[in-house]
C-alpha cells in the first residue's frame, strides 16, 4: 500500500501567470497584443500560410514592444495557444517632477505615488518626457497615461487638462 503524506506543500506558481491569458493564434488580429520573447507587444501585422502536407496553417506575427517600441517576429501554428498579456491604462494627475525624473502622480481617487519616473529610453519616450516636462514648468495641468502589462509601467501619454495662469 502506498504510503500517504498529508504534510505536502505546493508552492503557488506565480511566475507572471496573471499577467497574460491563452489566446488561439490564429484569433489574434492586428492591433492586438500578444507576447513574443517574453515581452508585452501589439501586433503591426499577421499573415496566415496555408496548411501544409502536416496539417497546420502558421500564422506569422509582426509585433513592437509596447515598452521599447523594439520590433520582434514570431511564428506559430494557428491552432495553438499565444499568451496575451493584460494591458491596463491609468490616468493620473501629474503634481510634480524631482530633479531625478521621478514623477508624483495622483488617480482620481485622491491616491498618490511617486515611483515612476519619466518615460525614456527610445526616441519617442525621450519626446514624451521633454514634452510633460516643458508642459509642466509652463504651469500647465496635465493628464498622464500609465501603461502597465506584464508587472511593467510607463507613462506613454499626456494630455493637457488647463494651460497654466
Amino acid at each position: 500500500m502506498a504510503e500517504e503524506h498529508h504534510d505536502v506543500h505546493f508552492e503557488s506558481a506565480d511566475a507572471g501567470a496573471s499577467t497574460t491569458f491563452p489566446q488561439q493564434a490564429g484569433t489574434i488580429r492586428k492591433n492586438a497584443f500578444i507576447v513574443i520573447k517574453g515581452r508585452p507587444c501589439k501586433v503591426v501585422d499577421v499573415s496566415t500560410s496555408k496548411t501544409g502536407k502536416h496539417g497546420h496553417a502558421k500564422c506569422h506575427f509582426v509585433a513592437t514592444d509596447i515598452f521599447t517600441n523594439k520590433k520582434y517576429e514570431d511564428l506559430q501554428p494557428s491552432s495553438h495557444n499565444c499568451d496575451v498579456p493584460h494591458i491596463h491604462r491609468t490616468e493620473y494627475s501629474l503634481l510634480d517632477i524631482t530633479e531625478e525624473g521621478y514623477v508624483s502622480l495622483m488617480d482620481e481617487s485622491g491616491n498618490q505615488r511617486e515611483d515612476l519616473q519619466l518615460p525614456k529610453g527610445t526616441d519617442d519616450s525621450d519626446k514624451l518626457a521633454a514634452q510633460i516636462k516643458k508642459d509642466f514648468e509652463d504651469g500647465k495641468e496635465l493628464l498622464v497615461t500609465v501603461l502597465k502589462a506584464m508587472n511593467e509601467e510607463m507613462i506613454n501619454s499626456v494630455k493637457v487638462t488647463s494651460a497654466g495662469s
